[in-house]
């Protein structure tokens, strides 16, 4: 079993046992998207495959977040705000913007591209050696903005 499933559950049981309703709620919907895809894809995760979970259910409610504080559903934003703050606790910490620019440097660099021809390369090594470190939305801004200049 993955290293992260188990810190998974552990927290799901640490949530348990001190009663925090929300936090329960959210890491079970963690925990059973993690299954549905062991069951689907018949196979044990990676730590990586579980990483992608985590990263796409962190996007799924930044988008939703933002819809609902476009439509002024503040509540239901808030649910959402605390959700991104109970998965973000489990991925690895994003690089600030000063680290992911020299990073996007390097491997524009590494991959010798030269234009806009060249981005779909930059974003592949990009999200192969980022680690869950990059925010692939800004670094495909930066991509952008380096490879047109």
């Amino acid at each position: 079993m993955s290293a992260l499933k188990d810190h998974l559950n552990q927290a799901t049981k640490d949530a348990m046992r001190a009663r925090d309703k929300e936090r329960v709620a959210t890491l079970r919907m963690v925990n059973a998207e993690v299954k549905r895809l062991e069951v689907d894809e018949r196979r044990e995760l990676s730590d990586d495959d579980i990483f992608a979970i985590l990263n796409k259910m962190l996007k799924q409610r930044q988008d939703a977040q933002s819809q609902y504080e476009d439509a002024g559903r503040d509540d239901l934003a808030a649910i959402e705000a605390y959700e991104i703050s109970v998965i973000q606790g489990f991925l690895p910490e994003q690089m600030d913007e000063e680290e992911l620019s020299a990073f996007v440097a390097d491997i524009i660099a590494q991959a010798g591209a030269s234009g806009m021809q060249d981005m779909g390369k930059v974003m592949g090594l990009l999200k192969a050696q980022g680690e869950g470190r990059v925010d692939m939305g800004r670094a495909s801004a930066l991509v952008k903005s380096q490879l047109a200049g």
